[in-house]
């Protein structure tokens, strides 16, 4: 199992430095990727510039925003626009993880009906896919850039839900897992599994997860300080995300095994803490070094 590490950028009030010296420090340490969260209405930094800022520093790793909200972000043409456009600039390392969302802040913001994101997350997929794939959209012929990966770079579809997997099928080229231990994530990659062979798709859907992580001095209260503020909008489930935190070398250790064992391809783990040193930590948890 592949193990990427995520940027500190929903961590708010970091410096804009610290995202290049980051992106640059986890490359070096092996990191099979750099990830990326998502939200609108928080102090964090955008997903999508804050993964062109990593591709211009980086030369190896992937690129994966884990997981971006794609419906409150307007038409599929404009997206598919900055995504090739970090395709390009990170020379064909982009991958997008995408789902429907399900924080009401962020759709109020945009003036984006949220309780219509399901149909207009199914018209965002179905033109971002159109628009990589060259159809003409205007005298000038199609919307480029071309992204480097054929067909544009790949997406994995977040979320738990029938039409989530459907979606999975039908644009995605595998499912990733936003929050959850192993167990949750073999269910899930189970249902995967399954859709995929029933779509008759060929091969096997590529299956991804995220963790947070917290190692060294005084761990256990900056998981709870960032992502009990994080969280505040989910309630009670808030203590379950800042339980599930990996605030161990040995937490750590365990998650890798169990999510290797459910069948997880990658685990992209996401910093609490956004101090540099946590990089070497992470390293070492995970056997990087």
């Amino acid at each position: 199992m592949d193990v990427g590490i995520g940027l500190p950028s929903t961590i708010p009030g970091i410096r804009a430095r610290l995202i290049l010296d980051w992106a640059q420090i986890a490359e070096q340490a092996g990191f099979s990727t750099l990830g990326t969260l998502d939200r609108l209405v928080y102090g964090n930094l955008d997903a999508i510039p804050a993964l062109a800022a990593a591709a211009a520093v980086t030369s190896r790793f992937r690129l994966t925003t884990a997981i971006m909200i794609g419906p409150f972000r307007g038409n599929g043409a404009l997206l598919a626009k900055q995504l090739a456009t970090v395709d390009r600039l990170s020379d064909g390392r982009l991958t997008v993880g995408i789902a429907v969302g399900a924080r009401p802040d962020d759709f109020e913001a945009t003036a984006s009906p949220y309780e219509k994101r399901g149909r207009a997350f199914d018209a965002q997929l179905a033109e971002m896919r159109a628009v990589w794939a060259g159809e003409p959209r205007g005298y000038a012929g199609a919307i480029g850039p071309a992204p480097i990966q054929p067909g544009g770079p790949p997406l994995l579809i977040g979320g738990g839900s029938p039409a989530a997997f459907r979606r999975m099928t039908q644009f995605g080229a595998g499912w990733i897992l936003g929050a959850g231990g192993p167990d949750a994530f073999a269910a899930g990659a189970d249902t995967a599994r399954g859709a995929w062979r029933e779509a008759g798709r060929e091969g096997e859907p590529r299956l991804v997860a995220i963790g947070y992580v917290s190692l060294g001095d005084d761990a256990e209260e900056h998981a709870r300080r960032y992502l009990g503020d994080y969280y505040s909008f989910a309630g009670p489930y808030a203590e379950r995300i800042i339980a599930n935190a990996l605030t161990t070398r040995q937490a750590v250790a365990d998650a890798i095994t169990g999510f290797a064992a459910a069948g997880c391809e990658e685990l992209i783990l996401f910093p609490a803490n956004p101090d540099l040193h946590q990089i070497d930590l992470i390293a070492a948890a995970t056997g990087l070094t």
